[in-house]
């Protein structure tokens, strides 16, 4: 199961980025999808991407999310 990786990775957003984001939510899947969407947009896709995202990449996608606006 993935769902301590997926919870890990909302904390980790959260704490870093707590005031820019307004909603985080897990969604379990038996497909093989791991999509990262905050605040509806997009940050990562495993399923575009073909693999699981490595470590500190989707925090590092989310801050240049906001940093462009």
């Amino acid at each position: 199961t993935h769902t301590p990786r997926a919870v890990g990775l909302a904390a980790e957003l959260l704490e870093a980025f707590e005031p820019a984001i307004k909603s985080i939510t897990l969604i379990p899947s038996d497909n093989g999808a791991f999509e990262v969407t905050v605040n509806s947009k997009l940050v990562y896709s495993k399923l575009e991407n073909g693999r699981h995202a490595e470590a500190g990449e989707v925090k590092a996608l989310l801050q240049k999310m906001i940093r462009e606006g």
